[in-house]
């Protein structure tokens, strides 16, 4: 059963559970590296549930194989959106976190893709290079012997491979292209449907190179599996990222805001979500390949709250807590803690009606199309929200004497016509 939001009266409790406490700066970014840490771990350990599930696959594919990497690809995924309010504020996760989920990637960098796809752009000459078809490869003029797909090879070579940033070559959407294919659906229903015989061997095997192909899902998963364990690892006790909120409390209040307002704002509200609606385009969808979308959408919007109230629910239902932001912002200005409170219950609310949406039959890509007013309605609820809470974010930087931060932007909420040119 998927978590439901929490409601405003749960999240009141909370607060006022921890009002008694008169939260100290150091003691609310104790509690952030906590959330970070527990955060972190829970995507480490269902990324290598992703891992067995894939090697069982590979070992034996079939369709009820194939159905359990997938399923366990979209588990893996809820913990690791929830992360991604650390981002921002968080030098050490900005450096990191293009290994793990950048996106939108030239798909036909890695693998076969359909004719309606194209080839080579003057942006991209290897947007259809297919390294799991050709051994051997040409980059930027220079012979590349990829006769063995490896970690190393993939990371050291094929990702953003000639200086071209949609040259994503590992982390979970490169994986998630290898599980799902494209999605050829456009606003239609149904996600990518690569089928299992992609990866069946001898006379069974479907698109060629089958052996290659299930090289290189296996080795594009290593990488994720080895890159969130060195996160996780950075959160922990003496981790440097823990370290580096920890030591200057007033530093790491301010990384708390920079992360919650720029995911708000630029990121989620604008890049993830007002832009694909101003474009009617579904590849301009977060997980485009799976139609996972609205989930990543929601635990987006979680993962800010969480950092808020101070209060993380693991996978397995264990609970991280502490003295929270929301204890701090209500020493100084009790009715602005209860306003973002407020806010954050909304915007949860509208991310959760998306995914109820998407779950009941009408996808994320669907929303997106031209004439779909309800598909619209659901999108800028969330928007809205995101944009909403933000304006309380400036304000609870100003109650708390911080320095005021330049939350990221999108053209799409700043400069709409820009869009466009």
């Amino acid at each position: 059963m998927r978590p439901l939001p929490f409601a405003a009266t749960t999240a009141l409790a909370l607060s006022l559970s921890h009002a008694a406490l008169a939260a100290t700066p150091a003691e609310v970014v104790d509690t952030y590296a906590d959330i970070a840490e527990a955060g972190y771990a829970d995507s480490l350990s269902t990324a290598q549930e992703l891992q067995a599930a894939i090697e069982a696959f590979l070992d034996a594919p079939s369709p009820e194989g194939l159905d359990a990497a997938r399923a366990a690809w979209i588990a893996s995924r809820a913990p690791y959106q929830q992360t991604e309010v650390f981002r921002f504020g968080n030098p050490i996760v900005d450096d990191w976190e293009g290994k793990v989920n950048a996106w939108p990637l030239d798909e036909g960098l890695i693998d076969y893709v359909d004719a309606s796809y194209g080839g080579a752009t003057d942006e991209n000459q290897l947007a259809a290079l297919n390294v799991i078809a050709n051994p051997t490869l040409s980059i930027a003029g220079q012979e590349v012997d990829a006769s063995t797909i490896t970690p190393e090879l993939i990371a050291g070579t094929l990702d953003q491979a000639d200086g071209v940033e949609s040259n994503v070559a590992r982390g979970y959407h490169a994986i998630e292209f290898l599980l799902w294919g494209q999605d050829l659906n456009g606003h239609g229903p149904g996600a990518g449907d690569r089928p299992w015989t992609d990866y069946a061997q001898g006379a069974d095997c479907t698109n060629g190179n089958c052996d290659r192909r299930a090289d290189y899902l296996r080795a594009a998963t290593q990488l994720l599996v080895d890159d969130l364990a060195w996160m996780a690892a950075q959160w922990a006790e003496g981790g440097a990222a823990r370290e580096a909120v920890t030591t200057d409390p007033q530093a790491g209040l301010q990384a708390m805001l920079t992360g919650m307002g720029s995911l708000s704002y630029g990121e989620q509200a604008g890049e993830r979500m007002r832009l694909g609606l101003m474009l009617n385009d579904p590849e301009e969808e977060h997980d485009c390949f799976s139609d996972n979308t609205h989930n990543s959408h929601y635990y987006d919007g979680l993962g800010v709250q969480n950092v808020y109230l101070g209060r993380y629910v693991r996978p397995d239902g264990g609970l991280v807590e502490g003295p929270s932001l929301r204890d701090l912002v209500a020493d100084t200005d009790p009715a602005l803690a209860e306003e973002i409170t407020a806010k954050l219950d909304t915007t949860v609310a509208a991310l959760d009606a998306i995914r109820t949406a998407a779950e009941n039959g009408t996808a994320y890509d669907t929303m997106l199309e031209a004439g779909n007013a309800e598909g619209e309605r659901l999108v800028m609820a969330g928007v809205d929200g995101l944009i909403d809470q933000t304006r309380s974010f400036e304000r609870a930087i100003a109650a708390l004497g911080l320095d005021a931060v330049a939350f990221e932007g999108s053209d799409s909420l700043d400069n709409p016509d820009a869009v466009f040119q």
